[in-house]
């Protein structure tokens, strides 16, 4: 907690009076619950209810000013307003990048690298019906912008158990990075043209092997694991009206996860490995 910029958070809480008429459970407590679970594992409000009860002695040296309850802690979740945490989660995030600006990933770039992915949190489609995302299932999924220095967070976004992460990248915007999709593309689906032009370039798996022609092909050395290094044109109907530029096809065999894999990228400069290697280095974030 004492990282923590103490004086920031008050600044959020004041500006959306998060302890107006507070009396026994301020916002700071609160908070410290709620990393405080994460953290150590506790899986309900009664088990974070329970394990710092076990240590009252200690609890005013982490910072706790009042008595824990999950009566006043799911009060507190439903009732607060949510943007204390998110503008507070922005001031972390920005003061937690540039420790990682200079950490080392496998390939060195100048750039800034981002690795977009999405993970789907499961919920009681009797107590959340707003969510259904199958016959039987409530779902949302939480889209994430993840820095690959570090795998930090640079924009989150929810959306329904069925949304997909080519619609949440088109509210994104592109700058001179790379921009790395974590998941196979779904067939049909190709980043939005605006994301790809200028600076920045995407790297994605191919989730089908699409129909294509082939306008050149460059030598591989196929000790590294590499077997193809093509320039293609998409020939469906379909994918040469979303993507009518040329795209990059690297077919490579990974000889520690023996895996045969093709990566689709319309970054032509990097060599082909430097390329696979991005993607090795995506896996970290998985």
């Amino acid at each position: 907690m004492d990282f923590l910029p103490l004086p920031e958070f008050r600044r959020c809480v004041d500006r959306y009076r998060g302890d107006h008429k507070v009396q026994s459970f301020p916002c700071r407590d609160q908070f410290i619950c709620l990393a405080f679970a994460p953290l150590t594992g506790r899986e309900s409000l009664r088990d974070i209810e329970a394990c710092p009860r076990s240590q009252q002695a200690k609890l005013y040296h982490m910072g706790f000013r009042g008595r824990i309850s999950r009566n006043m802690l799911a009060h507190a979740n439903e009732t607060r307003d949510w943007r204390i945490f998110g503008d507070f989660a922005r001031v972390l995030i920005a003061q937690a990048r540039p420790l990682y600006r200079h950490e080392p990933f496998g390939v060195e770039l100048a750039e800034t690298l981002y690795v977009l992915d999405s993970t789907t949190i499961d919920l009681c489609l009797s107590e959340i019906p707003w969510a259904q995302f199958r016959r039987h299932m409530s779902a949302v999924k939480v889209h994430a912008l993840l820095e690959l220095r570090g795998g930090i967070p640079t924009n989150v976004h929810v959306t329904s158990g069925a949304g997909n992460d080519i619609h949440t990248s088109r509210s994104t915007t592109a700058g001179s990075w790379c921009f790395l999709f974590a998941r196979p593309r779904v067939p049909g689906l190709w980043p939005p043209l605006r994301l790809t032009q200028g600076s920045a370039f995407f790297n994605t798996l191919a989730k089908q092997n699409p129909q294509f022609w082939r306008r050149q092909l460059r030598p591989v050395l196929r000790s590294t694991g590499l077997r193809s290094d093509k320039t293609i044109q998409l020939t469906s109907p379909k994918n040469s009206r979303l993507r009518p530029d040329p795209l990059r096809r690297i077919h490579y065999f990974d000889a520690e996860k023996d895996l045969r894999l093709i990566l689709l990228t319309n970054n032509f400069l990097l060599p082909a490995f430097a390329i696979t290697e991005l993607d090795r280095a995506r896996w970290q974030v998985e």
